[in-house]
C-alpha cells in the first residue's frame, strides 16, 4: 500500500509540475558545493519496479539502462569527476535465471553501443572503465567496451566506472595474489606494503580518486552488497527508498544537499 502511495504522489508533483519547482530549490541550496569527487552507485530494484508493474523483467533493467544515462548527464553538470555504476554483480551472474541474464546482458550491450554512437564520450571528455571480471561477460559485450576504452582512452574531464561481474572480495583476493607474486620475485619488499600499496593493486588504481566520496543505493536495501569494499572505507552512504528506474533528478540533488550537509571527519 505504501509504495502505490508514494508511486501516487510521485506522479501528482511531476504533473502539477511540483517537481520542477523543487529542483530549483534544491538547486538554489546545493550551490557552490561541495560536491563528491567519486559517487559510487548500486542500481538496485529493476526488477521490483518491472514486477510491481506486471512488466517482464527485461524491460526493469531497459529503464534502468536509460535513467543511468540521465544520472550520468545530472552528474556532468555538477562537474562529478568519477562516477562508479554497479551494473552486474558476479554474485548477479551466479545465481539469476539463464533466460533473465540474458535480459541484462541485451540491455548492458544496448546501452554500451548506443553511449559510443551518441557522441557523448566526445563531447563531455569522457574516459570509460570497466572493472570485474570482464573475461566471462559474452563477447559483444566485451567488445562494446573496448571501443569505448579506445575510444575515450584520451580523455580526462570525467571517469566513468562501470562494474560487471565485479565482487568486492574477490577484487581484494586478487590483489592479495598480485602483492604475494610481486614480493617472491623481488619487485616489492614485504616491508614497503602499506594502505597505499595495496591501493595500486585495486582494480580502481588507475581513476582519479579511486575511493568513493558518497555511494548511492536505490530500492531501500542498506548494504553494500560486495560493492568496493576497500574503497569505501570512509565513503558517505545515502539509501534511497525508490526503485532504480523511478529515480528523479530530485533524488539526485537531495543526495548532494545530504553530501553537502554531512561532516566528513575520517576517522578524526
Amino acid at each position: 500500500m505504501k509504495l502505490k502511495l508514494d508511486r501516487t504522489v510521485r506522479m501528482l508533483s511531476k504533473v502539477l509540475f511540483i517537481d520542477r519547482l523543487y529542483e530549483r530549490i534544491l538547486e538554489n541550496e546545493i550551490e557552490g558545493g561541495p560536491f563528491p569527487n567519486h559517487i559510487g552507485v548500486i542500481m538496485d530494484g529493476n526488477r521490483r519496479w518491472a514486477k510491481e508493474r506486471g512488466f517482464p523483467s527485461y524491460m526493469g533493467y531497459r529503464y534502468g539502462a536509460d535513467v543511468a544515462e540521465n544520472f550520468l548527464r545530472w552528474c556532468l553538470k555538477y562537474r562529478i569527476k568519477t562516477v562508479t555504476l554497479y551494473a552486474l554483480s558476479l554474485d548477479n551472474i551466479k545465481k539469476r535465471k539463464p533466460e533473465e541474464l540474458d535480459a541484462i546482458y541485451s540491455s548492458i550491450y544496448d546501452k554500451l553501443k548506443r553511449l559510443g554512437e551518441s557522441g557523448m564520450i566526445q563531447e563531455h571528455g569522457i574516459k570509460v572503465n570497466a572493472i570485474g571480471n570482464i573475461e566471462i561477460l559474452p563477447e559483444m559485450i566485451q567488445r562494446e567496451l573496448n571501443i569505448l576504452k579506445e575510444i575515450s582512452k584520451g580523455n580526462s574531464n570525467m571517469f566513468l566506472n562501470i562494474a560487471l561481474a565485479y565482487s568486492g572480495r574477490q577484487e581484494i583476493v586478487q590483489a592479495v595474489k598480485r602483492i604475494v607474486d610481486d614480493v617472491q620475485s623481488g619487485r616489492i619488499s614485504i616491508n614497503s606494503i602499506n594502505e597505499n600499496t595495496f591501493m595500486n593493486y585495486l582494480s580502481t588504481a588507475e581513476i582519479d580518486h579511486p575511493e568513493p566520496d558518497l555511494i548511492i543505493r536505490t530500492s531501500g536495501e542498506m548494504r553494500l552488497s560486495d560493492f568496493m569494499i576497500y574503497q569505501s572505507s570512509y565513503s558517505e552512504m545515502i539509501f534511497i527508498d525508490v526503485f532504480w528506474p523511478e529515480l528523479r533528478k530530485i533524488d539526485f540533488l537531495r543526495a548532494l544537499r545530504t553530501f553537502k550537509e554531512r561532516n566528513r571527519r575520517f576517522g578524526r
